[in-house]
């Protein structure tokens, strides 16, 4: 172990975590424990976690998508419908902090993982469920994809141009950002635990995230009764603030105040612009913004993207390229905060993955690579004071 390696800040180190999640929000949640140095134990169904098998897959032969939300975890299967499984994971509930799952509510109670069995094996657990509509109302038991919900919830209404058809985000963030969520309950839930003893049941949804990010969009119809339209790439509250057609493709440009806007007009070196009463303030910059774009791709078609960041960024103009993710990995901003980094397989290969976005002291390094299905199956039951008879018995038996 380096120096470096030995110094670092390991928030929940001796914390145990039990992951019974699958795909992408709960299992992100679980990795953001594990990097912060919980010994997180995924709990797969024999066949493993669905996500082991979408595609791209990797050079070892592991999905890109169960990669991303996997890492430095340990990895058991347990077959649920096997009563056998009840006491294995009853045993190491009794040992655990936190209690992770993402089952239905209805086949929670049929495997029985109702928060009130699991508390009377340990009453210190934190019990977190994670659901596609929220643990009460009709849709309870409907099965929730980030797809989905961005539908059902709102996301999808203001994405998108006014004369396309709906859009889905280019990345699944409704389960990542559900996957934040629920680390942060959870890390409420212990700070909780520490003066009152006693665990709780945390529980959170793809819905309640994503109603909960329609923000100003769902206050501005709460109590103004404004439906929001499509915004395009840009916002419709500011103008210029979207994205223009420059030489080489488009770039962002925002002025999303008069002096911005001002200090553009400057850059692009056109006064008649600048003192043009229809783009005075941002009000009538909105009500003319057609007209406005219009007039400013007249200015940026003339040179490439990499021309207007640097002037723009010179005359403290909101400016941005629109980066393919070739480039963002690559990126000095980005590897300054540690936002790549690499892990170490079982055969010592080395893998780059996503760093945490948030650090903690010098945290925030990847705890280590996926693991492979059921890497971790004998010594975790070994720890829980199985033989190795009982072992081979279990695997007779179908129960692992």
């Amino acid at each position: 172990m380096t120096t470096s390696e030995a110094s670092r800040t390991v928030p929940f180190k001796g914390l145990r975590v039990v992951d019974a999640s699958r795909v992408l929000a709960g299992p992100s949640c679980a990795q953001l424990l594990a990097d912060m140095g919980a010994d997180v134990i995924k709990i797969e169904s024999p066949e493993g976690d669905e996500n082991r098998r979408w595609p791209p897959l990797m050079e070892n032969g592991l999905s890109s998508n169960y990669a991303s939300v996997n890492r430095g975890k340990r990895a058991m299967t347990l077959n649920m419908k096997a009563p056998r499984a009840r006491e294995i994971l009853g045993k190491l509930v009794t040992s655990a902090d936190v209690f992770l799952h993402s089952f239905l509510p209805d086949t929670a109670e049929r495997l029985g993982l109702s928060y009130e069995a699991m508390r009377a094996l340990n009453a210190r657990l934190i019990f977190c469920s994670i659901s596609g509509y929220g643990a009460e109302g009709p849709l309870s038991n409907k099965p929730g994809y980030d797809l989905m919900v961005q539908a059902f919830a709102g996301p999808m209404s203001v994405t998108g141009y006014d004369d396309g058809p709906p859009v889905r985000t280019g990345v699944s963030f409704v389960d990542m950002a559900t996957g934040l969520s629920a680390y942060g309950a959870i890390v409420t839930a212990l700070y909780a635990r520490q003066h009152t003893g006693q665990g709780t049941w945390v529980r959170t949804s793809l819905l309640e995230t994503a109603v909960s990010m329609l923000s100003y969009h769902a206050i501005g119809w709460l109590q103004a009764g404004i439906v929001p339209r499509k915004q395009g790439s840009g916002g419709a509250n500011q103008a210029p603030y979207q994205a223009f057609r420059c030489q080489d493709g488009h770039v962002l440009v925002g002025a999303p105040n008069d002096a911005a806007w001002q200090r553009l007009c400057t850059a692009l070196n056109d006064p008649a612009l600048a003192a043009d009463p229809r783009f005075a303030t941002n009000a009538s910059r909105l009500q003319h913004r057609d007209i406005l774009v219009g007039l400013l791709e007249a200015h940026l078609v003339r040179h490439p993207g990499e021309h207007w960041s640097a002037l723009l960024e010179r005359h403290g103009v909101a400016v941005a390229p629109i980066q393919s993710l070739d480039r963002v990995l690559t990126g000095e901003q980005v590897l300054a905060n540690r936002m790549v980094v690499e892990a170490r397989d079982a055969e010592d290969r080395a893998w780059p993955l996503l760093g945490t976005p948030f650090k903690i002291g010098d945290s925030g390094t990847a705890a280590g690579s996926s693991p492979a299905l059921g890497a971790h199956t004998d010594e975790i039951l070994r720890e829980l004071g199985y033989s190795d008879s009982d072992l081979s018995s279990l695997r007779r038996d179908k129960v692992v």
